[in-house]
């Protein structure tokens, strides 16, 4: 990594997407956050923020760090999702949010999904039986799957398989330019087009998201496309954050059985513990936005019309703000953690996957005595999300 100053500005030549980079990053982004506050990547012709401080400040200040002008890092992502919840500032973002908070509270939730607890203890009993068993695929995926899909109201149809891999495509087509941008592209095609010709609003389940949302669009609060845009938004995000978040818990409870064994004493642990390992493992590594003014970031002048990228997983391991910060610790408790974001763009779905998550690892608790690991874990490489393709557990 080669680094120069002039004008008052740090700039590298590093680049923070090549493969090898995407699966262990965390070297990477201290190495950036050492460098200055903020920092110009001349690959991309981005600002980066790499330090918490700097990302909190700039989540906070949503009038001097739009998403109107979108929040992914290439043009075409930028245009095609405009109408996304994300792509907005207020007051237009308030205007499509409420109509997302109304349609996520927990009792909204529950009334959709049914018995979490019991759907998660019967998942747990199923895979007792078993011992052995994938953490991704048979633990972290099923619930979500499940759940998310029949409460954003999608079609019991045979597309419901295609969803998983969609929702990784989407999220490598919010990007940088190159070639793994450009490879998401049919998929994403594929999505818009299920959505737009067969999850009609005729076809969404009674008591759904979907059926809310298009509700919604037919008084007027929002427009049709901003309807779709919403479908598609939560059925990404709602599936990849949650599912990442519950194999990442697994994944560090299995290396820390001590912590485990705290666990299965005081129940009151899962919440902290779900926090810290979605800390450590941010389902979500990159948002961006545009600069509505010259700000100054430490001895850098940001100018108007910049796009500056920021790192939340390299905020959540920024030794600046925790002690010790690639230490898993279930009593760290960090409820400021920048995964699902913070401001006026927080993270709607984080109430459903906290609630899935602690479901899940409470029945865990109530019946596992110890769980290892069964083999070496394997990674998606994705520009956006981090998460584990496969976990080999056991448990007794």
């Amino acid at each position: 990594m080669s680094v120069e100053t002039h004008n008052a500005s740090s700039s590298t030549d590093f680049d923070p997407f090549t493969d090898d980079v995407l699966l262990d990053p965390f070297p990477h982004y201290k190495a950036l956050r050492d460098i200055a506050p903020a920092i110009y990547l001349e690959k991309y012709g981005f600002y980066g923020l790499f330090r918490y401080d700097e990302i909190s400040a700039e989540l906070a200040d949503w009038e001097t760090f739009s998403s109107a002008q979108g929040v992914t890092l290439n043009p075409m992502a930028n245009e095609a999702l405009k109408d996304n919840v994300l792509s907005t500032d207020p007051p237009r973002h308030e205007k499509i949010r409420k109509v997302f908070d109304a349609s996520l509270r927990p009792k909204f939730i529950r009334k959709v999904a049914g018995d979490l607890e019991r759907r998660a203890e019967e998942l747990v009993d199923e895979l007792m039986e078993r011992g052995e068993f994938d953490g991704v695929a048979d633990f972290a995926q099923r619930l979500p799957v499940d759940i998310v899909l029949d409460l954003v109201g999608l079609p019991r149809d045979e597309n419901r398989n295609s969803v998983l891999d969609w929702a990784s495509a989407v999220t490598n087509f919010m990007g940088p330019p190159g070639a793994r941008q450009e490879a998401a592209l049919p998929a994403v095609q594929a999505q818009v087009s299920y959505l737009v010709n067969e999850a009609k609003p005729e076809r969404m389940l009674p008591g759904s998201f979907g059926e809310v949302v298009y509700a919604s669009a037919d008084r007027g609060e929002i427009t049709h496309q901003e309807a779709i845009d919403m479908m598609m938004g939560y059925a990404t995000a709602g599936l990849d954050t949650t599912i990442s978040s519950a194999a990442s818990t697994l994944w560090m409870l299995a290396q820390h059985p001590e912590q485990w064994q705290e666990i299965r004493q005081d129940h009151s642990l899962i919440p902290p513990a779900f926090l810290e390992a979605v800390r450590l493992e941010s389902p979500v590594q990159y948002f961006s936005r545009v600069t509505t003014r010259d700000v100054e970031i430490g001895e850098t002048t940001v100018p108007k019309g910049a796009r500056i990228i920021h790192s939340l997983g390299s905020a959540n391991r920024d030794e600046r703000h925790y002690p010790e910060p690639d230490r898993f610790d279930i009593h760290r408790n960090p409820v400021d953690l920048l995964s699902f974001s913070a401001g006026v763009h927080s993270c709607p779905g984080r109430t459903l996957a906290s609630l899935e998550g602690h479901a899940l690892f409470s029945a865990l608790a109530a019946r596992v005595s110890k769980i290892e690991l069964n083999g070496e874990p394997t990674r998606h490489v994705n520009n956006v999300t981090r998460g584990l393709a496969s976990l080999p557990v056991r448990i007794s």
